[in-house]
Protein backbone atom coordinates (compact mmCIF):
# COMPACT_ATOMS: atom_id res chain seq x y z
CA UNK A 1 0.00 0.00 0.00
CA UNK A 2 2.20 2.18 0.72
CA UNK A 3 6.25 2.20 0.27
CA UNK A 4 7.08 3.00 3.59
CA UNK A 5 5.08 0.31 5.55
CA UNK A 6 7.52 -2.51 3.72
CA UNK A 7 10.48 -1.37 5.86
CA UNK A 8 8.45 -2.04 9.19
CA UNK A 9 7.13 -5.14 8.47
CA UNK A 10 3.76 -6.58 8.39
CA UNK A 11 0.23 -5.23 10.46
CA UNK A 12 -0.30 -5.91 13.99
CA UNK A 13 -3.21 -8.48 12.98
CA UNK A 14 -5.59 -7.94 16.03
CA UNK A 15 -8.79 -8.67 14.09
CA UNK A 16 -11.50 -11.18 14.10
CA UNK A 17 -10.99 -11.86 17.53
CA UNK A 18 -13.80 -11.15 19.27
CA UNK A 19 -12.44 -7.81 21.02
CA UNK A 20 -15.53 -5.58 22.72
CA UNK A 21 -13.11 -3.37 24.23
CA UNK A 22 -9.26 -2.40 23.14
CA UNK A 23 -7.98 -3.50 26.39
CA UNK A 24 -9.09 -7.29 25.86
CA UNK A 25 -6.20 -7.01 23.08
CA UNK A 26 -3.30 -6.63 26.03
CA UNK A 27 -4.19 -10.27 26.23
CA UNK A 28 -4.41 -11.54 22.53
CA UNK A 29 -1.21 -12.66 20.33
CA UNK A 30 -1.40 -11.22 17.25
CA UNK A 31 -2.14 -13.30 13.88
CA UNK A 32 0.68 -14.49 12.02
CA UNK A 33 0.28 -13.34 8.51
CA UNK A 34 2.74 -14.26 5.52
CA UNK A 35 5.68 -13.01 6.19
CA UNK A 36 7.14 -13.34 9.70
CA UNK A 37 6.53 -10.53 11.98
CA UNK A 38 9.71 -8.53 13.13
CA UNK A 39 10.07 -7.50 16.70
CA UNK A 40 12.53 -5.79 18.68
CA UNK A 41 14.17 -7.19 22.05
CA UNK A 42 11.16 -6.27 24.18
CA UNK A 43 9.13 -8.20 21.83
CA UNK A 44 7.45 -5.33 20.13
CA UNK A 45 6.39 -5.86 16.90
CA UNK A 46 8.63 -3.35 14.38
CA UNK A 47 5.43 -2.37 12.34
CA UNK A 48 3.66 0.59 11.25
CA UNK A 49 0.19 -0.42 10.75
CA UNK A 50 -2.54 -1.93 12.83
CA UNK A 51 -5.52 -4.13 11.94
CA UNK A 52 -8.10 -4.24 14.14
CA UNK A 53 -10.76 -4.70 12.02
CA UNK A 54 -14.13 -7.53 12.59
CA UNK A 55 -14.49 -7.40 16.80
CA UNK A 56 -17.30 -5.60 18.46
CA UNK A 57 -15.18 -2.61 19.51
CA UNK A 58 -17.89 0.36 20.90
CA UNK A 59 -14.86 2.84 21.39
CA UNK A 60 -11.12 3.93 21.08
CA UNK A 61 -10.68 3.47 24.85
CA UNK A 62 -6.78 2.64 25.88
CA UNK A 63 -6.17 3.20 22.29
CA UNK A 64 -2.73 4.33 22.99
CA UNK A 65 -1.92 2.11 25.32
CA UNK A 66 -2.59 -0.73 23.01
CA UNK A 67 -0.26 0.87 20.22
CA UNK A 68 2.31 1.65 23.23
CA UNK A 69 2.21 -1.91 24.02
CA UNK A 70 2.26 -3.70 20.75
CA UNK A 71 4.76 -1.63 18.67
CA UNK A 72 8.13 0.04 18.90
CA UNK A 73 6.90 3.39 17.81
CA UNK A 74 3.75 3.59 18.19
CA UNK A 75 3.60 7.81 17.25
CA UNK A 76 4.66 6.57 13.63
CA UNK A 77 1.52 4.07 13.23
CA UNK A 78 0.33 4.95 9.15
CA UNK A 79 -2.27 2.49 8.60
CA UNK A 80 -5.17 1.81 11.11
CA UNK A 81 -7.88 -1.13 10.45
CA UNK A 82 -10.73 -0.37 12.74
CA UNK A 83 -13.36 -1.33 10.11
CA UNK A 84 -16.48 -3.66 10.59
CA UNK A 85 -16.61 -3.22 14.63
CA UNK A 86 -19.51 -0.86 16.88
CA UNK A 87 -18.18 2.42 16.51
CA UNK A 88 -20.66 5.05 16.84
CA UNK A 89 -18.23 8.36 16.74
CA UNK A 90 -14.73 9.13 15.58
CA UNK A 91 -12.77 9.44 18.56
CA UNK A 92 -10.50 12.16 18.89
CA UNK A 93 -7.68 10.01 20.07
CA UNK A 94 -7.07 9.04 16.29
CA UNK A 95 -5.74 12.86 16.40
CA UNK A 96 -2.80 11.65 18.41
CA UNK A 97 -1.42 9.68 15.63
CA UNK A 98 0.34 12.25 13.72
CA UNK A 99 1.40 10.33 10.58
CA UNK A 100 -1.49 8.10 10.36
CA UNK A 101 -2.04 8.10 6.78
CA UNK A 102 -5.01 5.54 6.11
CA UNK A 103 -7.57 4.86 8.59
CA UNK A 104 -10.57 2.68 7.97
CA UNK A 105 -13.66 3.16 9.57
CA UNK A 106 -16.23 1.37 7.02
CA UNK A 107 -18.85 -0.62 8.29
CA UNK A 108 -19.47 0.97 11.93
CA UNK A 109 -21.89 2.88 13.11
CA UNK A 110 -20.91 6.12 12.92
CA UNK A 111 -24.06 8.85 12.87
CA UNK A 112 -22.79 12.34 12.11
CA UNK A 113 -21.27 13.83 9.66
CA UNK A 114 -19.56 16.39 11.67
CA UNK A 115 -17.28 14.03 13.24
CA UNK A 116 -15.32 13.78 10.60
CA UNK A 117 -14.60 17.40 11.40
CA UNK A 118 -11.83 15.60 14.55
CA UNK A 119 -9.65 14.41 11.40
CA UNK A 120 -8.79 17.77 10.33
CA UNK A 121 -5.58 17.96 12.48
CA UNK A 122 -4.17 14.77 10.44
CA UNK A 123 -2.09 16.11 7.91
CA UNK A 124 -0.56 13.01 6.51
CA UNK A 125 -4.02 11.44 5.83
CA UNK A 126 -4.95 10.28 2.18
CA UNK A 127 -6.82 7.56 2.30
CA UNK A 128 -10.28 7.15 4.40
CA UNK A 129 -13.11 4.01 4.17
CA UNK A 130 -16.25 5.38 5.86
CA UNK A 131 -18.65 3.93 3.72
CA UNK A 132 -21.35 1.72 5.39
CA UNK A 133 -21.90 3.94 8.49
CA UNK A 134 -24.84 6.06 8.94
CA UNK A 135 -23.26 9.19 7.53
CA UNK A 136 -22.71 7.86 4.51
CA UNK A 137 -26.56 8.68 3.68
CA UNK A 138 -26.10 12.42 4.39
CA UNK A 139 -26.51 14.54 1.20
CA UNK A 140 -23.36 15.70 0.27
CA UNK A 141 -21.67 13.17 2.14
CA UNK A 142 -18.79 12.86 -0.11
CA UNK A 143 -18.40 16.43 -0.78
CA UNK A 144 -18.09 17.21 2.88
CA UNK A 145 -15.43 14.41 3.50
CA UNK A 146 -13.76 16.05 1.09
CA UNK A 147 -13.66 19.38 2.18
CA UNK A 148 -12.85 18.72 5.76
CA UNK A 149 -9.74 17.22 4.47
CA UNK A 150 -8.50 18.24 1.23
CA UNK A 151 -5.21 15.96 1.27
CA UNK A 152 -7.33 13.16 0.76
CA UNK A 153 -6.31 10.82 -1.78
CA UNK A 154 -8.94 8.04 -1.79
CA UNK A 155 -11.90 7.81 -0.27
CA UNK A 156 -14.38 4.58 -0.12
CA UNK A 157 -12.03 2.88 -2.53
CA UNK A 158 -12.22 5.25 -5.18
CA UNK A 159 -9.89 8.02 -6.18
CA UNK A 160 -10.72 11.96 -5.16
CA UNK A 161 -10.20 13.68 -8.64
CA UNK A 162 -9.88 17.01 -8.97
CA UNK A 163 -13.07 17.88 -9.93
CA UNK A 164 -14.57 16.72 -6.87
CA UNK A 165 -11.52 18.74 -4.74
CA UNK A 166 -12.79 22.31 -7.05
CA UNK A 167 -16.25 21.25 -6.21
CA UNK A 168 -15.84 20.78 -2.43
CA UNK A 169 -13.40 23.87 -2.26
CA UNK A 170 -16.27 25.84 -4.17
CA UNK A 171 -18.54 24.34 -1.57
CA UNK A 172 -16.90 25.20 1.91
CA UNK A 173 -16.07 28.47 0.85
CA UNK A 174 -19.86 29.19 0.44
CA UNK A 175 -20.31 27.78 3.86
CA UNK A 176 -17.82 30.37 5.07
CA UNK A 177 -19.26 32.69 3.72
CA UNK A 178 -23.05 31.89 4.93
CA UNK A 179 -21.76 31.25 8.38
CA UNK A 180 -19.80 34.82 8.32
CA UNK A 181 -23.02 36.56 7.13
CA UNK A 182 -25.52 35.22 9.76
CA UNK A 183 -22.60 36.11 12.43
CA UNK A 184 -22.74 39.76 11.21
Amino acid sequence: MYEDMDMYGPPVDLSFKSLSQISDALGAKPQNRRRSAKTNSRGKYVSCSVLLNNNNLADLIGLQEILNHFLVQPLKVMWLDLSFNKLTVIDPVLCGLPELRALYLHGNSIAKIADVDKLRELKHLRTIMLHGNEIENQKGYRRYVISVLPQLKMMDFSSVTRDERVMADVWRHSMNQGKETKES
